[in-house]
């Protein structure tokens, strides 16, 4: 289990560290408005890419705005190879509250203030945050694709999708990554996980770090970690790492200190004998 790919290439030829930031904490409570220290939220961001972090995952929801936005004051201009996907089709009607909206005439609205958020002349990954049950994909979809024409959008992802949903969705673009809840405990998706192996397309897991029993203390995660001299969060995203080569983990914080920790998950290797016990503790 030593040989663990370090990159990986969205699209086939852009290549981002497989350990990426999600930017989602760095605004206020629920999601929402301005965070507690704005300052800090941007040395989050500028550590991270210190460190080499080179994927950052954000959304126009996240704030609504505010992360896009602190992203480009911290990180612009953008160094060569920094990667920000930023996702669109949640609306937001107050702290922790989310609403699917993925009609064309607001999804042209949403992409163009993106862009002007982040201060991109290209979105490098856009994701339809969630797909709307009341707009066909198809219909959302197509605005993107016109995008990607333009040249706004350089590739295109989904959120919380089925298999068949992201069939329906290849059918209009290209799909390069899909970002799903996945973790060591939960692997409702794995059909999902096994569907972006086979076709190259990231899988992107928010709530990336394990939860539940097998995260408890005492516990064989935490034994595992121990050992290593890690955390039980470093080895949840060290396991995702080892997992699949198309996972891109993508965990998040508003603390330096933490971020530093979660980076240091890739140094973390586990050997055969602490997988199968792992595996058999999740499985039982």
């Amino acid at each position: 289990m030593s040989d663990i790919a370090k990159t990986f290439k969205l699209g086939g030829e852009l290549e981002v560290n497989r350990l990426g930031f999600g930017a989602m904490r760095i605004v206020g409570d629920g999601v929402w408005g301005e965070p507690t220290d704005a300052e800090n939220s941007k040395r989050v961001l500028k550590r991270a890419v210190e460190l080499g972090v080179n994927f950052i995952d954000t959304s126009d929801a996240y704030g609504p705005d505010v992360s896009e936005r602190l992203i480009a004051e911290a990180l612009a201009p953008y160094p060569k190879g920094l990667v920000i996907a930023t996702k669109g089709g949640l609306t937001r009607q107050g702290p922790g509250k989310w609403q699917p909206l993925g009609r064309p005439d607001y999804l042209i609205q949403q992409v163009e203030m993106s862009l002007r958020h982040l201060k991109e002349e290209t979105i490098q990954l856009w994701q339809l945050h969630r797909i709307d049950p009341q707009t066909p994909v198809e219909e959302s979809l197509s605005v993107i694709k016109d995008f990607q024409k333009q040249g706004k959008i350089r590739h295109v992802g989904l959120s919380e999708v089925k298999v068949p949903e992201i069939e329906q969705a290849r059918k209009v673009v290209e799909i390069v990554s899909v970002q799903n809840k996945y973790n060591l405990s939960d692997r409702a998706h794995e059909d999902v996980l096994e569907y972006c192996e086979k076709n190259r397309i990231a899988f992107i897991p928010w709530f990336p770090v394990a939860a539940g029993k097998l995260a408890q203390s005492g516990g064989v995660l935490d034994a595992a970690a121990k050992k290593h001299g890690a955390t039980v969060g470093q080895l949840s995203l060290a396991w995702l790492l080892q997992h699949s080569p198309v996972i891109l983990p993508i965990p998040g914080t508003s603390s330096v200190e933490h971020l530093e920790e979660n980076v240091k998950a890739v140094d973390v290797t586990l050997s055969d004998a602490e997988w199968a016990e792992i595996e058999a503790a999740a499985k039982g």
